[in-house]
Parts: structure tokens; C-alpha cells; sequence
């Protein structure tokens, strides 16, 4: 299966089902199931303005995994279409993954990630079953 590495806080806010669309440079014609994989990078900038768009509490949960450091894949999400255009709250562009059937994994599954889509091949042990 693929995965793509997407920077903490936006992979748990997509795993949780918060995050529907990924803003990218270029368009993807890939769709499907993929990993999502949170990257060792954090957008402290990006931690800055949830904490004045979203309630202290969620706020609270996601602000934790600057202390956790948590990476490698955190859980599982279906690429249904990519767009240029989008009424998301969350679309900033120029073109974005729309996102859907979110699976978030209690314990990440420790990975190395890689820029892009990249191929994922874990030991049948590794696989989660939530």
C-alpha cells in the first residue's frame, strides 16, 4: 500500500476524521487506500492558527504531539478525488486530495517516510487491526 508523510498536526487531524482535504503543488491522479504518514517535521505555524479556529479541548489533544513527537504511520485514509477547487474550510490550494473513511491507529507503526507517494511494505505482524 502507499503512503504519503504529512506534518503533524494535520495527519492526526486527518486520521481523526477532522482534515478532509490535503493541500498539495500538484494535482494526483492516484486514488485509494494509502497510510498516512506523520513526518518527523512539526508546523509549529500551523499550531498557531488552529489554536484560534478550534475548541480548547481538540485544541489541547493536538498541541500534545508537539511534546510526543509522534511519527511514523498514525493510520489510514482513502485519496477519493484530487481538485483545484474546494468549499473545505480547510482547502488553502493550489490543489488538494479530497480525503474520506479515516482509520487512526492507537499506536503509530513506526516507518521512514519518503517526499511523495511511496510504497509501504510491512511484515504482516505490523498491520493493525482497528
Amino acid at each position: 500500500m502507499k503512503a504519503l508523510s504529512i506534518r503533524q498536526p494535520w495527519a492526526w487531524l486527518i486520521v481523526h476524521g477532522w482534515k478532509d482535504i490535503e493541500n498539495r503543488t500538484r494535482l494526483q491522479k492516484f486514488r485509494g487506500r494509502i497510510y498516512v504518514h506523520a513526518g518527523q517535521k512539526y508546523d509549529y505555524e500551523g499550531l498557531k492558527w488552529l489554536a484560534t479556529w478550534l475548541a480548547p479541548e481538540i485544541f489541547g489533544m493536538i498541541s500534545t504531539l508537539c511534546v510526543s513527537k509522534q511519527t511514523g504511520l498514525v493510520g489510514e485514509i482513502d485519496i477519493v478525488d484530487s481538485t483545484v477547487k474546494s468549499e473545505s474550510p480547510w482547502f488553502t490550494g493550489p490543489y488538494g486530495y479530497v480525503l474520506a473513511n479515516p482509520l487512526a491507529y492507537e499506536v503509530p507503526i513506526p516507518y521512514k517516510g519518503r517526499l511523495g507517494l511511496f510504497e509501504v511494505t510491512l511484515p504482516q505482524e505490523a498491520h493493525h487491526a482497528d
